[in-house]
Order: C-alpha cells, then structure tokens, then sequence
C-alpha cells in the first residue's frame, strides 16, 4: 500500500475524523506569553490536570515573574514536585527567566509578535532547557497567536505511526513538516489538530499496543495496515462521550484570542 500522506488535505481529512470522534475543545482565555512559557515549561510527560496544578502553586507563590526568576531551585522543585523531572525543570525555568528578564525587566514577550514565526521560535530556543515544544506552545497558545504547530508525545506518536513522519523522528522534524503540510492554517487551527491529535494518543493511539480498530483515521495508517487489524463494525465514526475534552480550564483547551 502507498502512503502519500502530508498534502493540506490530508491533515483537513485527519481533522474531520477525529472531531467525529471526540468532542471540539472549548475555549478559554489564554494566558500572556510569558505565562505560557512557564506553564508549557513545566508540563511535559506529564498528565494535564496535575502540571496545570503545580502551575497554579508557583503563580500563588510568587505573582510576580522577577520573583519566580530569582527564587532558589529548591524552592521552585518543591512547588512542582509531582510534574515529571520537576529537579531539571526547576533548574531551567530560573534559568530561562533569568535569561528573559536580563533583556527584557518586564518580562514582556509581546515584541515576539512582531517578528516571523521562525524568528521568534529562534528566539525562544536560545533560552535554557526552552525546545521546539515549549517555544510553539509559547507562541500558538499564548495571547500572541502566531501559527507554530505544538508536537508533543502523543502527537508525535500518531504522526509516527501513521507514516507522516519516520517512527524515529524527533519533534523539530516533525514540527516541519506539519507545518509544510499546513502552511495557510491559523493559529486556532493548528491548536484544534494539536489537541485532538493529542486526544487520540492519550486514549486510542497509546504507547504500547495501539486500539487501531478504534481510530477514526486508521484507514491510511500506516502502522494499522502492517498490523492486519480490520476495522470493528462502524468502530471511529461513534462519539465516545467518554473520550470528550475535560473542563474549561484544561490545558488542551482552545485558547480564546485576547484583543
């Protein structure tokens, strides 16, 4: 079977799949920029509800971002110690904070808007422990907008598995081609994929032994096809209340577009 998966309609097909079968995100306001950075900092391989958690206990603890950035690492440690690797994130978000605050005192990340997508992603990745995860989120789910394409696990094991990307590619190769394939989509757009994307790793497409039956996408996957898995009787074309986006205040939400 030939794969030529990657064209702009593809990724819409992939879209319309998964919405009929997860619920669309609602939206919620988004967060500055700088905001974003130390949220998206602290969340990786880690579940939403617990690193939205220990974002909430370090903005309680120090309101004020100068703060946070000269607060000591054990400090910062124990407010998000059950995030996964929370000694090495503690270490680089001081050091990515104090890196910002050096050129820009008010920790003000707005001047990002006036510069490329690729510009400003280059300017963020300059920063301590700051990857091409962290600065996409910064941009695309912040009150900045900028249509940068978030490749997290999950979404990366789906591009993977479906044959969009190598199954060994790393999220900088899969942030560019995604975005090849999507080069006219919005922000919003590229943050709804993200999310169901997402979705569909956390609950059908999982590390380990994937429920290809399930997936409403499976049809030109590439890794259900080498599986020889058929589709279930009218299997990914339900909506599974159970697989619906969680409260408002999720971090897989939707941002809404501050003016």
């Amino acid at each position: 079977m030939a794969f030529d998966f990657g064209a702009v309609e593809d990724m819409a097909s992939v879209r319309d799949g998964l919405t009929s079968c997860f619920d669309r995100p609602d939206p919620v306001r988004a967060r500055a920029p700088i905001g974003q950075l130390v949220r998206s900092s602290i969340s990786g391989c880690t579940l939403d509800d617990v690193s939205l958690a220990a974002y909430r206990r370090l903005v309680e603890a120090y309101p004020e971002w100068p703060a946070l950035a000269e607060a000591p690492a054990g400090d910062v440690e124990a407010l998000i110690g059950d995030v996964t690797f929370s000694d090495v994130k503690a270490r680089h978000l001081g050091d990515a904070l104090r890196a910002i605050g050096a050129s820009h005192p008010d920790f003000d990340l707005e001047f990002l808007g006036r510069l490329s997508v690729a510009e400003a992603l280059a300017w963020l990745e300059r920063l301590p422990g700051i990857g091409r995860k962290v600065s996409a989120s910064t941009l695309n789910f912040s009150t900045l907008s900028m249509p940068a394409f978030v490749v997290d696990t999950h979404v990366l094991r789906v591009l993977g598995r479906h044959g969009f990307v190598r199954s060994k590619a790393d999220t900088r190769t899969a942030y560019d081609a995604a975005m090849a394939a999507m080069p006219r989509w919005r922000a919003a757009e590229l943050a709804e994929l993200h999310i169901l994307m997402k979705r569909l790793g956390q609950t059908i497409c999982r590390h380990g032994r994937a429920r290809c039956t399930d997936c409403p996408i499976r049809r030109r996957c590439k890794a259900a096809a080498a599986s020889g898995r058929s589709p279930a009787r009218g299997g990914g074309r339900r909506r599974d209340p159970r697989l619906g986006l969680r409260g408002k205040d999720a971090a897989h939400d939707i941002p809404v577009r501050m003016l």
